[in-house]
């Protein structure tokens, strides 16, 4: 049984491994102009957050990259659909680990720690992307109605 931050850590070559052969099979067009060095850096740079933010128990380090990188990326022309699948493969390749190397009882508690991490920054970058492209702020949304049932 790993502890989540020591499977993280132990398993990061891995983990990047793997996501950065999914992005690359995407066939992304701004990432492979980029390159494929380029790219694993920034998904190494991606984990490393993942890690900082679950480590401290904080979101503001992932919600402050993923703006930027949102920012960044609308100025470079990229798609949304580009960074997020970067954040995809990212989650993908540390579900595949945590998901081999985790005590069952722990699972859902490690897969929802790198999702919620995860998931805030997809949040931000969507919600920059959209104000981007808009030209206006856009809120964070509250879409807890959609959870509890309701209509």
């Amino acid at each position: 049984m790993h502890d989540l931050l020591e499977l993280l850590t132990d398993e990061r070559d891995a983990i990047l491994d793997n996501a950065a052969l999914a992005l690359e099979r995407s066939n992304l067009r701004h990432y492979a102009q980029d390159g494929t060095e380029t790219s694993r850096q920034r998904l190494a740079d991606l984990l490393a957050l993942v890690v900082a933010s679950v480590g401290a128990r904080d979101l503001v380090p992932m919600v402050d990259h993923a703006t930027q990188v949102a920012t960044e990326r609308f100025a470079a022309g990229f798609d949304i659909s580009e960074v997020q699948c970067a954040f995809n493969v990212l989650e993908e390749a540390i579900w595949s680990r945590v998901v081999e190397a985790t005590a069952p009882r722990e699972l859902a508690q490690s897969i929802g720690m790198v999702g919620t991490v995860l998931g805030a920054g997809r949040d931000a970058l969507a919600r920059t992307y959209v104000s981007l492209a808009s030209h206006q702020h856009v809120p964070t949304l509250d879409l807890t109605a959609l959870f509890r049932g309701g209509s």
